[in-house]
Order: C-alpha cells, then structure tokens, then sequence
C-alpha cells in the first residue's frame, strides 16, 4: 500500500471526526436525509450491484443478489428510518432511594459514538456493508467502509456510486487488498464492524486494541442442524436444501452439519437429495444457482471431500442431471452429503463455506446436545420437531447466537431481533433497535437537587450519626 494511501485514509478520518463534533448536536432530520440518501443509492443502483456481484463470482443470479443483498438491506434503512426517533429518546431512570423523593433526577441520553468503520466480507458484499450501516446511520454517526478485495468489481463500485450521494465527511469507501485492510483496522474508530473469517476476527480485534477501540464481531462456525425424530422429514429437507444451497453454501450462518437420529439417516438424506434435485435439476448452466467465488475456494472444498473420503467417509454427489464438473472451465460444484464423518475430519473442525453436507447420528437427543456443547459456540442453530419439550431442551441447554426452530437462517431476516455471535462465533448484535444501541452511546445523566445530599446521607467528613445512620439502614441481610 503506498503511503498516499495511509494518508488519505488518515486524513478522512481526521476530517470525519471533526465534521461529526464541529455537528453536533445535530438534527434527527439529518440522520433521516442520510437514511433516504443511502435506500436511493441502493435503489438506483441494484441492477449494477446484481451484475458487479455475478461478475465477481463467476455467476451468481440477479434475483438472489436483489433479494439477498439489496432487499434487507433496503429493509433495515426503512426499519431504522421508521424507528430511530423512538430509538433516540432520553430514557428516564429512577434515583436511588431516598434521592429521588429529594428532587434528584436520572437519564441515559443516546449520543453518536462518532466515526464508526466497516469491513465487509465477499459473500453478501453488498448487504454486508449496508445492512449494519442502517444501525450506523440511524444512530448519527459517520461511516468509513472497506469491501472485501475478493468482489473487486463491487468495490469498485461502491467507490464510484458513495461519494454521489454523500459528502467525504459522512461516507467514504477504501478499496484494496489485505495491506490496505490491515492499516484500515488499525485506525482510530470510535467503533468498528467486521464480518468475516474467526481467524481474521482475531486479528482485527489485536488491531483495534491499541487504540482500544469498541469491536462488534460477527464471525461464524458450524452452525449445527438437529433433526428431531418428530420433525416432518420431507418439509425440513426442503428448507435445509433450500439454505445450505443459496449462495452455494457460502453463508456465514448455513446449516453446517446436520444431526440425525441413526434410524433416520436414509430417509432424511433420501429426502435432502430429492429437495436438492427439485429445486435445481441442472446446475452448470442453472442461473439459479451460484458458483463457488473463486478457485481457491473451489480447490479448499474439493481438499475437504478428499480428506473426508480418505478417512473412511461415505461421499453422495448430488448432481440430478449428472452433469460434468471435471470438464467445466467455472468453480460451480454440486452439493456432496458426507456420511460417517469423524471429528479428524476437515469438514468437522473447519467451517465449510460452501455446499458439503456432513450428516452426523445420535441415539438420544442428549447425545447431540453434549457433542454441540463440546465444540466452540456457533452463530447459528437449528430445530426441527415437534416435540415442544425436545426443542426446549436444546434451546436451554446449547448457546448459541441465534436460533431458528423448525427452519434455518430466518432468524437472521428478522429486524426486531438482535443479530450477531458468541464466543469464537462473534461478539456484540446489530439489527434494529440493537443496532442502533451497538453504535450509540449510552450516556448516563444525574441532575442532583438543591438540597445538601452529601451532609444529610453522611457522606461530607466529619462522619457522624447520619453516617451510622446510613451505614446501619443500608448494610443490612
């Protein structure tokens, strides 16, 4: 990275920082004006983002991009342009006894944290950026973005289409490879975003300790899938399929490895096959379906199914219109459902990221719990049954950042409801309301009353009976 590009990156953030406190207090109208500014971007510009994400990954369908980057990330603005005023009011707190009935007051005011950055990851390359910049935006502050460098065109894009519909001072996009990234999380935010890999997250988190700035993770792992053996087998394959098969798997809260009860291991795998080949009967030339990002992502894959096959794993390629993949110049591949799988197995200890399948049997419920229990906490995980007393079971005695029952990833489309990780899988939520929390701050305000409070509590020296007094009425069981 030159050095006019550190400088640039400083000055921005320089000029951020001072336009944000040279505005302040800034009008709620602005926030709003911001809000419209970013849906117009969105809106205006979908077709272009859809082509620019296709193009980056080899083929990815206009209408999934249009509906999996550029609608929710529309949603959150409008739910955030609807809600922020609500959102931003002082909320009222009570004084601690007696001080309130002495005239004493308390408020929590939500302010701006200032300039907030975002780094995106590849996969949703769009939504990634816009769908937490609702709760930046709604809460006042400034954004600093920098886009995956693996959806180069998007990028590309994003730095044309931001400075025509914010100023310098209020959005600025940088674009570049890990050098750039890597001085980008170095910076001085007064908060950042990443979403990404687990082991990069680590990396970014180092990064932003030496100016300890505020981090808010959203990271990954293997989001399992428990199969009750109440579930309806043929409705839970579908939406599974349907999951694991958007985005060829490369979903940060994709059903990783599915846990099935061991006498229902056929039916349900039988039934994941025939969801599959329903829903996509070719796949090379399926405009539906969408391509691995890139070779080396292509090549990590196909080195999953190779070390899963040489330890003893059972392989079922799901390819309905049997199709050759070897002969195909592109990085599309079919979904493979990997059976007997072992914890020395690649495709258990990594998080996929793309459309392997690994189903894993239990005898009794509890034994799919204790092994989800003894592994890092996921992101996501998933339910199906209807055993109301099961799924409270493995709702209460798993954590995990989110839950779906009965379904998979929807928890994540619900603006209402806090988003984000645990543990290796993330830390802190964005969404709606918790978004907007996420990037304020919560500023405690006392407003103490005319009387002389510290005398008649105990608290001014000399200490004398209203100190024991006090100390008698307050320290007791």
């Amino acid at each position: 990275m030159s050095a006019t590009e550190l400088t640039r990156m400083d000055a921005v953030l320089a000029r951020q920082k001072k336009a944000f406190t040279t505005a302040q207090p800034e009008a709620l109208s602005v926030r709003r004006d911001r809000m419209d500014r970013a849906i117009a971007m969105l809106i205006d510009h979908r077709d272009d983002f859809a082509k620019a994400v296709s193009a980056d990954f080899g083929h990815r369908s206009i209408e999934q991009t249009l509906m999996t980057d550029i609608l929710p990330s529309v949603s959150a603005l409008k739910h955030a342009r609807k809600h922020f005023e609500a959102w931003s009011r002082n909320e009222k707190r009570k004084a601690m006894f007696p001080l309130g009935l002495l005239g004493a007051k308390a408020e929590v005011r939500w302010q701006p944290k200032g300039v907030v950055g975002v780094i995106a990851p590849w996969n949703f390359p769009v939504g990634m950026v816009m769908v937490p910049m609702a709760g930046v935006l709604a809460a006042g502050n400034r954004a600093m973005i920098k886009p995956s460098e693996f959806t180069e065109r998007v990028s590309e894009l994003f730095a044309e289409v931001v400075p025509q519909y914010f100023a310098e001072e209020e959005m600025a996009v940088f674009t570049g490879g890990v050098e750039v990234g890597t001085a980008f999380s170095k910076l001085a935010f007064d908060h950042l975003i990443f979403t990404g890999a687990t082991s990069v997250g680590k990396h970014i988190m180092r990064a932003a300790a030496e100016n300890l700035v505020p981090v808010t993770l959203e990271l990954g792992g293997k989001s399992p899938t428990f199969i009750g053996r109440s579930a309806n087998k043929a409705k839970a394959a579908q939406r599974i399929a349907m999951g694991k098969m958007m985005n060829a798997g490369q979903i940060c809260l994709a059903p990783d490895y599915l846990l099935v009860a061991k006498e229902q291991e056929d039916e349900v795998i039988g039934n994941v096959v025939n969801s599959v080949s329903a829903m996509y009967p070719t796949l090379l030339s399926n405009d539906d379906y969408t391509s691995v990002v890139n070779g080396r992502n292509r090549e990590r894959l196909e080195s999953y199914l190779a070390d899963a096959r040489e330890k003893g794993a059972e392989l079922i390629e799901v390819n309905p219109g049997n199709e050759d993949f070897g002969a195909s110049n592109g990085n599309k591949m079919p979904l493979t459902i990997v059976r007997n799988v072992t914890d020395d197995m690649k495709v258990m200890q990594d998080e996929i990221f793309g459309p392997i399948l690994p189903v894993m049997t239990y005898s009794a419920i509890d034994e799919a719990i204790d092994y989800v229990n003894a592994h890092d906490r996921p992101l996501g995980l998933y339910y199906f049954g209807e055993d109301k007393a099961e799924e409270e079971k493995v709702l209460t005695r798993t954590i995990s950042g989110g839950v779906t029952v009965n379904d998979v990833l929807f928890h994540n489309a619900m603006e209402d409801l806090p988003f984000g990780g645990v543990g290796p899988s993330g830390m802190g939520n964005y969404h709606g309301l918790d978004g907007f929390k996420t990037f304020s701050h919560p500023r405690a305000v006392y407003r103490q009353s005319g009387m002389d409070i510290a005398s008649l509590s105990g608290f001014k020296p000399p200490y004398g009976k209203s100190t024991q007094a006090t100390l008698a009425r307050e320290l007791k069981k």
